[in-house]
């Protein structure tokens, strides 16, 4: 279905020189509040942040996979100034007047799109001027970086597609890794508003969530990464996890632009409001 990646095309963009191996993330973001908040999720994103440019190299380039675009076909953002996007309601003002004024790279977008394909003739779609940095991306990426002076691409995700053209897709992403791309994928491994607990910490969390969370996480922690594509094979257990499985789909593509042995190393491994799962992975070193 999809094509072997010519790294060749990045040859072509300058500002993608090539670098050690960047790692993987896979950010589980939960509530936009905790973009703001004096809590340990935001926390652990500043450390995270600072740990580039002095554990390992700093980004030429971000691309992100947020739960929050959702697309026909697969698509990249390729504007110059991509917009801060407010993609929710009910939240204070502060909030909403959040910015993050990072840059893009519309010549890096376009060979993303000819490495990257959807299908073996078909590009990804390059959108210069609907989507921008939707909350998903901006609030795991401006406590990481709040300086904004990274360029940064969002990937939009087919939701129509099955888990594992996702996961198909996403595998041509490892030859970014060498160009500098750090791959920032940001869900949640658990995610069920529905069944919501205000004010339900650590892990104060269902059965069904903690069990989920736990399978998912050993998959990862083994290897397996294969197995992740194939959650909905867990039932109703995977219909409890994921009422709908925006949230879920993030992790596929980082699994996908990993190879198994690499290290891993979670955090964040704890709960919001007993449904929703705040796991955090990075692969590599």
């Amino acid at each position: 279905m999809f094509n072997t990646p010519d790294a060749s095309a990045l040859d072509q963009i300058a500002s993608l020189k090539k670098s050690d191996r960047m790692p993987v993330l896979f950010l589980g973001h939960g509530s936009p509040m905790n973009a703001i908040g004096d809590n340990e999720y935001r926390a652990s994103w500043q450390a995270l942040g600072a740990e580039f440019g002095t554990q390992r190299a700093r980004p030429q380039l971000i691309l992100c996979i947020s739960a929050h675009w959702l697309t026909e076909g697969w698509w990249l953002t390729a504007m110059q100034q991509p917009k801060t996007i407010h993609d929710f309601g009910g939240f204070p003002q502060e909030l909403f007047e959040q910015q993050y004024p990072a840059p893009g790279d519309p010549a890096a977008a376009q060979a993303i799109s000819l490495l990257v394909r959807q299908r073996a003739s078909v590009p990804l779609g390059l959108d210069t001027q609907e989507w921008g940095l939707d909350h998903g991306a901006w609030s795991v990426l401006k406590p990481m970086f709040p300086e904004a002076d990274i360029p940064v691409i969002q990937l939009g995700m087919d939701y129509s597609r099955a888990p594992e053209d996702h996961y198909a897709l996403a595998k041509q992403l490892k030859a970014l890794r060498e160009r500098g791309v750090l791959v920032v994928a940001s869900g949640n491994i658990v995610h069920n508003l529905r069944q919501l607990q205000r004010g339900a910490m650590g892990n104060q969390a269902y059965d069904w969530a903690l069990e989920f969370d736990q399978t998912t996480g050993g998959y990862v922690q083994q290897g397996n990464l294969d197995a992740l594509q194939n959650f909905m094979k867990l039932g109703s257990l995977a219909k409890m996890a994921h009422p709908t499985h925006e949230h879920y789909l993030p992790l596929l593509y980082a699994a996908g632009a990993v190879d198994a042995n690499e290290p891993v190393r979670f955090f964040n491994t704890s709960f919001q409001g007993g449904s929703i799962s705040m796991r955090s992975v990075m692969w590599g070193q």
